[in-house]
């Protein structure tokens, strides 16, 4: 017997089923390869932590890059994940008249602690192949900074994880050197 086949879903009927009503706002719900999948609810610690990262990069990007939080990113016809935070090139209508795609971002970042396997396995290569030049793991499990960059169909090229005591500056930004320890949770 042949394995049944999965209906995977565009992005078209995905905005269909939520002006439907089948998918409502209170679902928190993504689409990742044309498969739906619920997002784990927002812990305090999680929360904390992207408010924090936000700020770190908010105020010295002002004029130079728009900085998103949890929204949705364009990859292709199949895939509008919501990356935590989102480093775009700067446009003066921030984006208002569709969502980025992947030549407007210049960096992702997720912050993981119960989605850190559903992040790495799915949407991290997800990233790669869609040509995101670099995207950060904030992984809350282990207190590391996985700094993912070079992209390629295979996955990122170069992989590196980062402690407290270390510093990051986002390809795009070498002027924005952070310290890892800004990044994780005390």
């Amino acid at each position: 017997m042949a394995e049944p086949l999965r209906r995977l879903f565009t992005r078209d009927e995905y905005y269909a089923m939520a002006e439907a009503g089948i998918l409502k706002p209170a679902d928190r719900v993504e689409l990742i390869e044309g498969e739906i999948f619920r997002m784990t609810p927002i812990g305090k610690g999680h929360a904390g932590c992207v408010n924090h990262v936000n700020r770190l990069f908010t105020a010295p990007l002002a004029d130079r890059a728009v900085v998103a939080v949890q929204n949705p990113v364009y990859l292709n016809n199949f895939s509008e994940p919501e990356p935590d935070i989102a480093v775009l090139r700067f446009r003066s209508d921030f984006y208002r008249g569709d969502h980025p795609t992947p030549d407007d971002v210049l960096l992702l970042i997720e912050v993981a602690d119960s989605s850190l396997e559903h992040d790495r396995r799915r949407k991290i290569p997800l990233y790669a192949r869609s040509g995101i030049p670099e995207t950060w793991l904030v992984n809350l499990n282990d207190n590391v900074l996985e700094v993912y960059r070079a992209p390629s169909r295979d996955g990122y090229r170069e992989v590196r994880r980062l402690r407290r005591g270390d510093r990051i500056a986002p390809l795009a930004f070498p002027d924005l050197v952070i310290p890892v320890d800004a990044i994780l949770p005390l």
